[in-house]
């Protein structure tokens, strides 16, 4: 019997104040999320009735975890809200090389992170957090530490603010009936209901990420479809795809609303008795679900993720590209964890196979999407470079610390143009590029060819690199 939620009625309710801002918070303070403080938190608690606070951070195998809290008085939820709590590192960071003596860790509460749980049946204040050690200093093998260390190098060293955010593709599924009337394989792309039945879901998964202040741009229904094969005289299971892309934001907030936007769309899918997967492959032969991640660098409030007034690329779109060109194969570690991802890069379904960059090209392990612009030429959404390797097994906070040491590794590359044209998608693909790794064993010997990369700066720990190629060898060949 599954557990009562709020109706989307109320978990979207405009509280009187209008339907802008998205986020309730945000109209509840009248402020933005940068400048809330503790008593901001505190007045939403009492105002809204909350009962709960609940500490949420990420885990070594890039889930969200939950620490929950009943106040017993205003100073007990300011000191949580301010301090946060400890707890076991050895059991959160493992696999990330943790060591023995550093297992005790304090969860650190980030004020402007915080939202009301749009699934709690006792209004509950959540708070994403950070982690540090016994020395209070950020803790080296957080997720959280290591892409905020990559983003603030990628600042320091360069001056550009780097942006990103992900495509979250997944597949929903349920048990067939006679009353189906859905689509086909390769045909799912924009399907609007009653053509899907997952649209109705999709949508309030935009309203409740919107409500909980995750930016987002767009949600339609994908192309992946599979036909339900019914067992022993019982219905199959029907899946059919979809994605959410959610809007730019600074490195270590576009980690964050990836994960976030999965916990959203598992919940709704747990209420509504769906299963929902971002497996990369479901079923051989069938489209998978990748985790394109779009990068845009942005200097004194220039976007240069893709072409100047001349024609030629900005340099920080060039660094991009020379970087990831190099370095994809070893962000495989972070970006495509499961065996199933070796099946979605070999069938050929618009996933990458060779090293290679292409304009447009949606095989290429790097493409150049097309820039939107009004109907008189004006740029109207910032330009990108896109990633296209990774896949719903990815860490994402991992994957994106290591997209900007990709970013810094080619600034150093010296001589970008004829990397470009060894690698360039119809050029170097014909000439016989690189494959991408096809087994885990690749995967770590190019994290061993690349590992100075990414430890530059002090922000990947080695320790942590050393656990990562132990867990690859763990998992063996694909």
């Amino acid at each position: 019997m599954m557990s009562a939620r709020p109706p989307l009625s109320d978990l979207v309710a405009p509280d009187g104040l209008g339907a802008l801002p998205a986020g309730r918070l945000e109209r509840l303070t009248g402020k933005p999320p940068g400048a809330w403080d503790i008593e901001d938190l505190v007045a939403v608690f009492l105002s809204t009735e909350a009962r709960l606070v609940s500490l949420m951070h990420v885990g070594d195998d890039g889930w969200l975890k939950t620490l929950d809290f009943v106040p017993r008085d205003l100073d007990h939820l300011r000191a949580v809200l301010a301090a946060g709590e400890r707890a076991d590192g050895s059991s959160l960071f493992r696999a990330m090389g943790i060591r023995s003596e550093a297992s005790d860790i304090l969860l650190r509460p980030r004020v402007d992170t915080a939202f009301l749980d749009p699934f709690a049946r006792v209004p509950t204040l959540v708070l994403l957090c950070d982690h540090a050690g016994r020395d209070g200093r950020p803790l080296p093998e957080s997720p959280t530490t290591l892409v905020r260390a990559a983003y603030e190098r990628v600042r320091a060293e360069t001056g550009v603010d780097l942006h990103a955010l992900g495509e979250v593709e997944y597949f929903l599924g349920r048990r067939s009936h006679e009353a189906d009337i859905y689509g086909a394989d390769d045909r799912g792309y924009h399907a609007a209901s009653p053509f899907v039945f997952g649209e109705a879901l999709r949508r309030e998964a935009l309203l409740i990420l919107a409500e909980i202040g995750v930016p987002v741009k767009y949600g339609h229904s994908e192309v992946g479809y599979v036909e339900a094969v019914p067992q022993d005289g019982a219905p199959g299971m029907i899946w059919e795809q979809h994605e959410i892309e959610l809007a730019l934001s600074p490195l270590p907030a576009a980690a964050d609303a990836v994960l976030l936007t999965q916990w959203v769309l598992r919940n709704l899918a747990h209420a509504g008795d769906l299963l929902c997967s971002f497996a990369p492959i479901l079923m051989a032969g069938h489209a998978g679900s990748g985790l394109h991640v779009h990068l845009a660098p942005v200097r004194d409030g220039e976007q240069r993720g893709g072409r100047g007034a001349s024609g030629r690329l900005h340099d920080e779109a060039e660094w991009l590209i020379a970087g990831l060109v190099q370095l994809g194969g070893a962000l495989m570690a972070f970006g495509n964890r499961s065996e199933g991802s070796f099946v979605r890069l070999t069938q050929g379904k618009e996933a990458p196979n060779a090293i290679c960059w292409g304009e447009f090209d949606r095989k290429a392990l790097v493409r150049l999407p097309i820039t939107v612009t009004t109907a008189g030429g004006e740029v109207a959404a910032a330009p990108t470079v896109e990633f296209r390797l990774a896949d719903g097994s990815a860490h994402p906070h991992l994957l994106l610390a290591g997209l900007a040491q990709a970013m810094l590794h080619g600034r150093a590359c010296a001589d970008r143009h004829a990397l470009f044209e060894l690698t360039r998608s119809g050029r170097g693909a014909a000439a016989g590029a690189a494959q991408v790794p096809r087994s885990f064993a690749a995967i770590a010997d190019e994290l061993r060819r690349h590992r100075g990369a990414l430890e530059a700066g002090g922000v990947f720990p080695p320790h942590v690199l050393d656990a990562v190629l132990g867990a690859l060898a763990a998992a063996g060949p694909a």
